[in-house]
């Protein structure tokens, strides 16, 4: 079902499920070794998707599910996870080792970085989604006995609401530097919301501020790609519809569009991510002539 303005959803569908096939492929990745996230695979058995919980266990084989040769399904995202999860820990850390000391994670979904990752003693984590998501996944962790490893504070607003005015009220402070992080979160925006997340980011984002973002670029190749690998999945058991929660239209490049509001950006294609972690780069067709990236930025000119 295509999204609408005003749709709604849990951890089990629509654009919901996503958060927990991510946290499927977290699961996979930590798994095989290449991350660390303990609290993944629970998360993702607590929401009780079927097909994504033997994802996170480990007993499907991706031969099985993955068309050949084909540059997405389950290992290419396993893959893609791997170092999205590796250069985003490095972003937090990089920005703590700064002075950084206040950290947002938009639409957190079932990102455990409030209790997996050491942060600084005096390091303030806002998670900003749901109320139902936030209350899950905090619900979730404890019953597993662990506590948060940073001062973990809940902002339970929809980002299509006032959230700016939410976080202050959990004690966001705007006249200090923050972290920023959007982790496949700005394709599942409309054009006209992306721009207003990144204008009240740079409106909430002292000079010396950071943000890390993923840019997907929904493409119709890309599209189609996805729909493909989709449609597998659906044939092995995936009852969560994943593959038409886009919302069409152009939009503004990211990077550009922060360099234009006080922002020094830099790219880092995925691809390249793929390659220096020794890990297998999927096949572009000769349609698509842009590429996904990750968007890293400093507010500030003298930052």
């Amino acid at each position: 079902m295509a999204r609408t303005d005003n749709d709604t959803w849990d951890l089990a569908t629509s654009v919901g499920a996503t958060a927990t096939m991510v946290a499927a492929g977290r699961a996979r990745a930590t798994r095989a070794g290449l991350i660390d996230d303990r609290f993944a695979e629970p998360l993702v058995r607590a929401v009780g998707v079927d097909f994504f919980t033997r994802w996170a266990a480990g007993e499907i084989d991706p031969a099985e599910v993955d068309i050949p040769d084909h540059p997405w399904g389950m290992q290419p995202m396993t893959d893609l996870l791997t170092v999205r999860t590796r250069f985003i820990d490095s972003f937090v850390a990089d920005a703590a080792a700064a002075g950084v000391r206040q950290t947002v994670i938009l639409a957190s979904g079932l990102d455990a970085r409030g209790y997996r990752l050491s942060w600084p003693a005096d390091m303030t984590v806002y998670e900003i989604d749901q109320p139902q998501v936030l209350e899950f996944k905090a619900a979730t962790v404890a019953r597993l006995g662990a506590a948060p490893t940073a001062e973990l504070r809940a902002v339970p607003v929809d980002l299509r609401h006032d959230w700016p005015a939410a976080l202050r009220q959990a004690g966001f402070d705007a006249a200090r530097p923050a972290a920023w992080i959007a982790e496949g979160l700005l394709a599942f925006l409309p054009p006209e919301a992306q721009d207003r997340l990144l204008d009240n980011i740079t409106a909430l984002s002292a000079d010396g501020s950071r943000l890390v973002a993923e840019i997907f670029l929904n493409s119709p190749e890309s599209l189609q790609v996805m729909h493909a690998a989709a449609q597998k999945w659906y044939e092995h058991g995936l009852d969560a519809h994943i593959d038409d929660l886009w919302y069409a239209g152009g939009r503004h490049d990211v990077a550009t569009y922060l360099n234009e509001r006080g922002w020094r950006t830099a790219r880092t294609l995925a691809s390249q991510l793929l390659s220096d972690n020794g890990l297998p780069v999927p096949p572009r067709s000769d349609a698509e002539s842009a590429e996904n990236y990750y968007c890293t930025a400093v507010r500030g000119a003298g930052s």
